[in-house]
């Protein structure tokens, strides 16, 4: 068995045991040290870190197993360890920031179905190089969801349907509510901290490290949020360090939607120049949907849904019920219980909250409120998997006319130019001539796979090119061989189309 060091800067981290491999020693075995460091392995005589997750400036993420479960159960240990550059100050507000996290989590995470739960928080403190001063890691031990988050799932398909876009929209909407409903506003919300679990579909909230607790009294300096937020996903208030509100965390879930309907990064998104979103020639989205996201991106907090219940509500108008509490939902009415492993907390007690005035005409009404359903289903409704399954058919076809039309345009790209170099070449030199085509193919490829050569591009580059073949045919005299030019392009472009639809039906054939 493979168990990973946690100690920065380990030169070899990955340690092997094969004794671990029987469960009776693994589970028995009182410690076990890294073979270069010295590092105890087996983080407080329990959890055993199998493989690095992730690293950032505040410390790393492994995938570990729980020895003291029946099943080795995984989980991620998030380990606390700056960066030796930070100030007193800033190490503070880090250090802060993750005893935050593990206190949400075991506040929130327990207590609703998309939130990770926290199984453990505790120091280890070691000798360190000097003798007054002993090397302090801080840990903490939270759920693993197994899948992936947005940001890699757009990545690896291309941008969401609108229907997708709505059942993101939606049960995050429903997680928002429950985390302001207990007075907390998470600040970061972006595709890398949605995650979707493999098995059963269902969105997971992730990295409370941001939260705040919602600020008493009217917005002031004790009011003010640190910076941390993530760059082109948090509004203004939240970037020039002013009060954040429920609100504050609608904006960055609509960026997050805009992201996911046009696959393009907030920057591209954004126009500067006139101080506002400009998405929607990116993309196309029903009115009902437009206004809901417009709304959300608002530039000023007051502008916005002054909650998340009152988003739901405008989103989906037919499941809102016009006598909705406005208190915070008990957590046995209103969210489904993985297991129940404790009492449920009692919401927070209420107290004034530092918002603009709430919109007088939206009801603050739990999401997905029929007569008697939790907002947030671990399944999605039969409604909604139709409307999945058709968006993705209808996904499906545009994706297969896209692939054909940029497979054409690449052959014919490609033939033209092979006839142009050998027209200009003398005597043509072979090597050269495939060479250039490949690295012409391989740049036409790129720029479209990355947005860069759309319809515009593709039709500027195909009038440049014909161009050029009809001038240097007849600066060279060579007029007469056009017709056998347009043919031979045309030929190899029919080509490229009927090996792309045969790669489409090969993937297609793959489990």
């Amino acid at each position: 068995m493979e168990v990973y060091c946690t100690r920065p800067g380990c030169s070899r981290p990955r340690n092997s045991f094969n004794d671990l491999d029987n469960v009776n020693t693994l589970k028995t075995v009182q410690q076990k040290y890294c073979t270069a460091c010295g590092m105890p392995l087996i983080l407080v005589g329990r959890y055993l870190p199998l493989r690095l997750l992730g690293q950032g400036g505040f410390g790393a993420a492994y995938l570990a197993s729980d020895r003291y479960t029946p099943t080795l159960r995984h989980c991620v240990v998030k380990l606390f360890q700056p960066s030796g550059d930070l100030s007193a100050d800033q190490l503070e507000i880090a250090q802060g920031l993750f005893n935050r996290e593990a206190e949400v989590l075991e506040k929130l995470g327990n207590d609703h179905p998309q939130i990770p739960d926290l199984y453990a928080f505790f120091p280890l403190i070691l000798p360190g190089g000097s003798p007054n001063k002993p090397d302090e890691f801080f840990y903490l031990v939270q759920e693993f969801i197994d899948g992936q988050n947005l940001e890699e799932e757009l990545e690896q398909r291309g941008r969401f349907s609108e229907a997708e876009v709505r059942e993101v929209l939606t049960e995050i909407l429903g997680v928002l509510q429950f985390v302001h409903d207990r007075e907390a506003i998470h600040r970061d919300i972006k595709l890398s901290n949605i995650m979707r679990d493999r098995n059963n579909g269902k969105l997971y909230l992730l990295d409370f490290g941001a939260v705040k607790l919602v600020t008493q009294g009217k917005p002031g300096p004790g009011g003010r949020s640190t910076g941390i937020y993530s760059m082109g996903f948090a509004p203004p208030e939240q970037m020039t360090g002013g009060t954040v509100y429920p609100a504050t965390d609608l904006y960055a879930l609509a960026v997050t939607c805009i992201v996911l309907l046009t696959g393009q990064q907030p920057d591209k998104l954004y126009d500067s120049y006139n101080n506002g979103w400009d998405w929607q020639k990116h993309a196309k989205a029903s009115s009902s949907l437009t206004k809901v996201l417009e709304q959300m991106l608002q530039p000023s907090p007051k502008q916005r849904f002054q909650s998340a219940a009152a988003a739901l509500a405008a989103l989906n108008p037919a499941r809102s019920t016009p006598s909705a509490p406005a208190t915070p939902p008990s957590r046995q009415s209103s969210q489904p219980r993985r297991q129940p492993r404790r009492q449920p907390r009692a919401p927070a007690s209420a107290r004034p909250v530092a918002t603009p005035p709430p919109q007088p005409a939206t009801p603050a009404t739990p999401p997905r409120r029929q007569p008697a359903p939790p907002p947030v289903p671990a399944k999605p409704s039969t409604v909604a998997r139709k409307a999945k399954q058709s968006a993705q058919s209808s996904g499906s076809s545009f994706s297969l006319v896209k692939l054909l039309t940029s497979a054409a345009f690449v052959g014919f790209e490609a033939g033209a130019i092979y006839r142009l170099m050998l027209m200009l070449m003398s005597p043509p030199n072979p090597i050269v001539v495939l060479g250039t085509c490949l690295l012409v193919v391989a740049g036409l490829v790129a720029g479209q796979s990355t947005g860069w050569i759309e319809k515009t591009e593709k039709i500027t580059f195909l009038v440049v090119t014909i161009g050029a073949v009809i001038g240097v045919a007849m600066w060279t005299g060579s007029m007469a061989s056009l017709v056998g030019i347009f043919v031979s392009s045309l030929f190899i472009m029919l080509f490229c189309v009927i090996f792309a639809i045969l790669f489409r039906l090969i993937l297609n054939l793959l489990p």
